[in-house]
């Protein structure tokens, strides 16, 4: 493997110091005409490319954030993620994006990392419902905001949607079709997105003058299509099966679209399914799915804006930073999914 080229190298080629080389490269107005077009001829030359890591470390002001998010294989959160690099690019950053995969274990291994890379600062979806992880990353001093979670609990900034008024919208509307027995395909438990939505769909049931005990709950481990599969199986395996279904996510609900398919079982004339985010593939389905949409790429580029915000604060004219909680409204778009009743 050929040795990296140094800037010991490239002083030692130009019959310059060190310390020329490093104005050439950060103060070029410094240097003689004459001097500074000997040094880029060497770094032309040997291909000599800077540490920008250790210019960072020096200067104590990482050109990276990181973002870490629930799951990559889902659209949603690369729509967020798509949304932060477009804010981070426009200052000049670049983003570092990590999965959780959902797992607490993998969360703090990547928060670690973030602190030893020394990031700007972070976008966060937790995936511990415990709340340590956050605790003990607050710890390092680096800013964060939190992504798709409200900030309860902490001082810090959060970007979320109204995941309340989202179950109710979803809900509702299968309760305006004619429905009057439903499952919700949640999720994780422990997940507040999940939590919040069955708020949602709870209240829109008590809107109606409908019986909680009309919705039937199927947790699910993970937020994919494969758990949907396998809600989708338990669905038909009940006797008294519900005529709608809600499923916190698109992933889920289309797992559930797949089984019900597979079985054939008609939608939405045996079953309404209803899901959440949006996605491309929502519209794209066999059955155009009806979703609660979501503004990922607005979260994600709000979370980092309000992330470079508190970065600046304390430079040179940067106006103080105030934590801030912004919530976003979700929107229901209706596909056929969702259209006929019993």
């Amino acid at each position: 493997m050929a040795q990296s080229v140094g800037i010991k190298d490239v002083a030692r080629v130009a019959g310059v110091s060190v310390g020329t080389v490093s104005n050439v490269i950060n103060r070029p107005d410094t240097v003689a005409a004459e001097t500074r077009a000997r040094v880029l001829s060497a770094i032309d030359r040997l291909g000599y490319v800077r540490s920008e890591s250790a210019r960072q470390l020096r200067a104590g002001r990482s050109r990276i954030m990181g973002l870490l998010v629930l799951d990559m294989g889902n659209p949603f959160f690369v729509d967020v993620a798509r949304g932060a690099e477009r804010a981070a690019r426009a200052a000049g950053l670049g983003v570092m994006v990590c999965n959780s995969a959902q797992n607490a274990s993998e969360e703090a291994d990547y928060l670690s990392l973030f602190a030893e890379q020394r990031v700007r600062g972070v976008l966060l979806t937790p995936a511990d419902a415990t709340g340590r992880n956050i605790e003990a990353f607050r710890r390092h001093g680096i800013p964060f905001v939190l992504v798709d979670r409200v900030a309860e609990g902490t001082t810090e900034c959060s970007v979320s949607v109204d995941d309340v008024a989202g179950g109710a919208l979803a809900v509702r509307h299968l309760v305006d079709a004619g429905h009057r027995s439903f499952a919700y395909v949640s999720g994780p438990p422990g997940l507040n997105q999940v939590r919040d939505r069955r708020t949602g769909a709870l209240n829109a049931l008590a809107e109606a003058g409908i019986s909680p005990q009309a919705l039937r709950e199927l947790p699910t481990e993970r937020l994919d299509v494969a758990a949907g599969r396998d809600a989708g199986a338990r669905l038909l395996g009940l006797a008294d099966r519900p005529t709608a279904v809600f499923c916190a996510n698109d992933l889920l609900a289309l797992g559930v679209l797949q089984a019900m398919y597979a079985a054939g079982v008609g939608v939405p004339d045996d079953l309404a399914i209803v899901g959440y985010d949006d996605i491309e593939f929502a519209a794209a389905a066999a059955v155009p799915l009806t979703s609660v949409r979501q503004p990922a790429v607005t979260m994600g580029a709000l979370a980092a804006e309000l992330l470079l915000e508190e970065t600046e604060t304390g430079t040179t004219g940067a106006a103080p930073h105030e934590h801030r909680r912004v919530v976003l409204r979700p929107e229901l778009v209706v596909r056929r999914s969702s259209l006929s009743a019993r």
